[in-house]
């Protein structure tokens, strides 16, 4: 069951309150490029992500934010540190959030002055502690008592509570928060206890995650427990990777827990000695043609103002010990023979397939089935 956490709006997505749980991801062009940016976000917009962000190291960037926000398709949030004129200017060029450390922006009159004008523009804040970047006091507390889970999550609470209200002090209360370890022990720890403490929605992700594979596993670990304990608003996959990576992993995260529908399905089975093709190769090529046509049909549906239809289930599978099951489980399915595939539309055979053919021929009847 969801734990009910207040109610924000980030632009057009609800966040808390019982909405569904948003998909974020961040941008890594050049923060003063608006062309690159606003690439990025109709990239990622078209592949699910609800909310995007940009960093905004200086005034000028938040002005090139403004630009991005008048050509994104989606909510964008500010990312600030240091300088609360970024802050300002980004509520000034309409970005729909604000992410940022309010301890990390200097006296108490400058979080009054960003708090104040957000309040005015009615534009959300989340508070985003990191372990690597905790107060004096705390990283000294917790260096005394050892980094355990425990500890690290009592540290990363501590601050996020401390930053909130300072916020709240100020009569603002539109907060969401973010406590973000780099292992999956700590993260889950830390946002268990936060559950505990807050009703603030909680933006989920581990950070500093990694490259794709251990970053992938790490985030979906962390996050999968999190999200089935019903904890989380909102996620991100923080990837040494491009954002486009960060929402295909954080999208299949939601599909795997029934938390979104549509998009390509791919079951694929992991070969055995049986196996008379390359199935490794063909479930890739598969795999990446959905995603292509996945993304020019969102593309083009949101161009006319529609709503892209739902994708169908393709199966992949290496051998006639399981293929023909799933393939009446599937709308396309290709089961591996000798050196060719049997290709099945709605579980009936319908004809051979070279290996060669074979993605390609699933994407032709994807693309001729209603």
């Amino acid at each position: 069951m969801r734990r009910m956490t207040r109610a924000l709006r980030v632009g057009s997505v609800p966040l808390g309150g019982g909405a569904p749980v948003a998909l974020q991801s961040m941008a890594n062009a050049d923060p003063h490029d608006a062309d690159a940016l606003a690439a990025q976000a109709e990239r990622c917009a078209a592949l699910g992500c609800d909310i995007f962000r940009l960093t905004v190291p200086d005034v000028e960037a938040a002005r090139t934010l403004g630009e991005v926000r008048r050509r994104s398709p989606m909510p964008l949030v500010a990312d600030i540190h240091f300088d609360y004129r970024c802050a300002l200017a980004a509520i000034e060029a309409g970005v729909d959030k604000l992410r940022l450390n309010p301890g990390n922006i200097g006296s108490r009159e400058r979080v009054q002055a960003v708090a104040r004008a957000a309040k005015a523009k009615g534009v959300p804040i989340r508070i985003g502690v990191n372990l690597g970047s905790l107060e004096k006091d705390l990283a000294a507390r917790l260096a005394e008592r050892g980094r355990t889970p425990r500890n690290i999550a009592e540290a990363l609470c501590d601050s996020a509570l401390r930053h909130l209200k300072l916020l709240e002090d100020e009569g603002f209360r539109d907060v969401a928060i973010s406590a973000k370890a780099s292992d999956v022990q700590s993260t889950i720890a830390t946002y268990r206890m936060l559950a505990d403490r807050t009703d603030c929605p909680l933006h989920l992700g581990v950070t500093e995650a990694g490259t794709l594979l251990p970053g992938a596993v790490r985030s979906s670990v962390a996050i999968g427990i999190l999200l089935g304990e019903g904890i989380g608003d909102t996620i991100r996959v923080s990837l040494t990777d491009r954002p486009e990576r960060e929402v295909r992993v954080g999208m299949e995260i939601l599909r795997s827990l029934g938390m979104r529908e549509n998009g390509p399905c791919v079951t694929s089975c992991p070969t055995c000695g049986r196996t008379k093709v390359d199935l490794v190769r063909v479930a890739a090529e598969v795999e990446e043609a959905l995603e292509r046509r996945y993304l020019e049909r969102t593309l083009a549906a949101r161009s006319a103002g529609a709503v892209a239809r739902a994708f169908p289930r393709v199966a992949v599978m290496g051998c006639a010990v399981n293929g023909p099951g799933e393939a009446k489980g599937a709308d396309v399915a290709l089961c591996g023979a000798d050196g060719e595939f049997v290709l099945y539309v709605k579980g009936e055979q319908v004809c051979r397939v070279r290996e060669r053919d074979a993605a390609g021929k699933v994407l032709e009847y994807v693309d001729n089935l209603r």
